[in-house]
């Protein structure tokens, strides 16, 4: 590819750039939407967000949480990973969850989750090739409940 790439948290004047990234792996959300996101999720120290800046913008974004639930107790999980199409196989992906592993044993844990949809076929190797393990396949299930408020 050639260009630089810098990776830097993500700011508020992101939120054009990662809707765009979002939409092109499937998941359609307005300038708006991410930007409100952002707004919520930035200030957060439990999340974090970075971005891989190349020198035409935005190639790729990850999101990554730490939660706690009542039956595993806390962890840190990868939310969201997306590279731009054209930016794919050139170690954006790897480089962006280094970071995420690396902010996971800055916040003491020494373990990190991600889940890969069974339809995103092409992100299981990547994953296991950076040494992560299959542990489980579930369903996902939704039940919309009509008009909130």
């Amino acid at each position: 590819m050639g260009e630089s790439l810098l990776l830097r948290p993500a700011r508020q004047d992101d939120a054009a750039q990662i809707a765009r990234l979002a939409d092109e792996l499937g998941y359609p959300s307005t300038t708006q939407d991410i930007a409100a996101r952002l707004t919520t999720l930035l200030p957060q120290s439990h999340h974090h967000v970075v971005v891989a800046q190349g020198d035409d913008g935005l190639l790729g974004w990850i999101a990554v949480e730490r939660r706690l639930t009542l039956e595993s107790g806390e962890r840190i999980e990868i939310v969201g990973l997306v590279v731009s199409p054209i930016a794919r196989r050139g170690g954006i992906g790897q480089a962006l969850v280094a970071d995420a592993e690396r902010w996971t044993l800055a916040q003491g844990f020494d373990s990190i989750l991600v889940r890969s949809n069974v339809a995103r076929a092409e992100s299981h190797p990547f994953y296991e090739s950076l040494g992560y393990v299959r542990r489980k396949t579930q369903h996902l299930y939704s039940k919309p409940l009509g008009q909130a408020g």
